[in-house]
């Protein structure tokens, strides 16, 4: 097992430079939509295409997903082995901005969908300032400096701060339901709002400074945003190991089993305080 996923992340931190070095010519929006009905950016298949391209031949891995694919592709001996769930460009708006994005990665142990439970590594890269990669396996999480050659810098472990700082929740105000309304009035007093847009940098400042970060479900839409098998369930696992907590609002996501693909699920991670007082304040997560 450790064979292949030092295989998956060796193979995303050296596909990393080519994916920010290629973003300025990718910047355009395409005609079509992806399989969740987003419009899809030259970016998003771009680095799909590429990240395919540097994964798919790894022996142990089996499957291949991603949220720019309707279905899973079979790449391997589908008798066994380990699927790579992957968001290649999260938060591609962000690139017509100038604004942070980055690529987020599960591996999980069975074939897809799969519950978080069946997670066994994941982790994500962020193109900011700097290229950094975050990966969480065998109950710690690293950080790794990504140079423009692909090799990586280890930075040390990431711990969650025990003492929240910021908090972001997406979603239009006027479509929170009530009771996340009500626990948001709650949480602004005592934190400072960071939101930027990219799913990946307001959850990376969450691991930095401590916080919450969340996308509820809305009125019209109860199952929120973000995908389970591809964003909500691997940064669950990389904030849960890093001694943080989660929830979809009921539960922690790592027990959230999606039946479908690109299934969507109310998404909060951060400190454990802070999530138990959301926890306590959503009755359940339609409310």
């Amino acid at each position: 097992m450790a064979d292949v996923i030092d295989a998956v992340f060796d193979a995303i931190a050296d596909a990393a430079p080519e994916v920010r070095a290629g973003l300025p010519d990718h910047r355009a929006t395409r005609d079509d939509q992806n399989a969740s009905g987003d419009t899809q950016l030259e970016a998003d298949v771009w680095a799909d295409d590429l990240l395919f391209d540097r994964t798919e031949s790894i022996e142990g891995v089996n499957w291949y997903a991603s949220e720019e694919r309707d279905a899973v592709v079979t790449v391997g001996d589908a008798e066994g082995g380990y699927a790579v769930a992957l968001d290649p460009l999260d938060g591609s708006s962000n690139v017509k901005s100038n604004n942070p994005c980055g690529t987020v990665v599960g591996v999980y142990d069975q074939p897809l969908p799969a519950p978080g439970s069946s997670l066994v590594a994941a982790g994500f890269v962020l193109y900011g300032p700097t290229t950094t990669m975050v990966v969480a396996r065998d109950d710690t999480v690293r950080e790794y400096l990504v140079s423009e050659t692909g090799a990586t810098t280890d930075l040390g472990p990431v711990e969650l701060p025990a003492d929240p700082t910021v908090y972001g929740f997406g979603g239009r105000v006027p479509d929170w339901p009530p009771a996340f309304e009500s626990f948001v009035r709650d949480v602004e007093d005592d934190l400072k709002l960071r939101y930027g847009g990219a799913m990946i940098a307001d959850v990376n400042q969450v691991l930095v400074y401590g916080g919450v970060f969340g996308y509820p479900g809305l009125e019209s839409a109860p199952d929120g945003k973000l995908r389970a098998q591809f964003e909500a369930l691997p940064i669950a696992y990389i904030v849960e190991t890093a001694g943080g907590a989660s929830s979809d609002g009921t539960q922690s996501l790592l027990d959230v089993a999606p039946t479908r693909l690109h299934e969507r699920t109310p998404t909060f991670v951060g400190t454990d305080d802070v999530i138990a007082a959301l926890d306590a304040a959503l009755p359940d997560h339609t409310n």
